[in-house]
């Protein structure tokens, strides 16, 4: 009885592993091939939502894209 309950036991733990790993690895975000950013400024970090990514420069701007175009949307100054 006993073995039977730790082999049920591992046997979740693997398929809970699975399920985790099969679901974030569906998560790679998609970006154009090449982001053309204001001249002068370079990438600080980014952040991707659902149909948008930001940039933060390096000369205190956040860039507000759109994920389809590639179009600038917004610009803000960082104070």
């Amino acid at each position: 009885m006993v073995m039977l309950l730790t082999a049920v036991m591992i046997g979740g733990v693997l398929l809970t592993f699975a399920l985790i790993v099969i679901r974030l690895s569906d998560r790679t975000p998609t970006l154009p091939d090449q982001i053309e950013l204001p001249d002068g400024a370079r990438a600080e970090a980014l952040t991707i939502g659902s149909n948008w990514y930001v940039i933060v420069t390096n000369d205190n701007r956040i860039l507000i894209f759109d994920k389809t175009t590639g179009n600038l949307r917004q610009e803000i100054p960082i104070q």
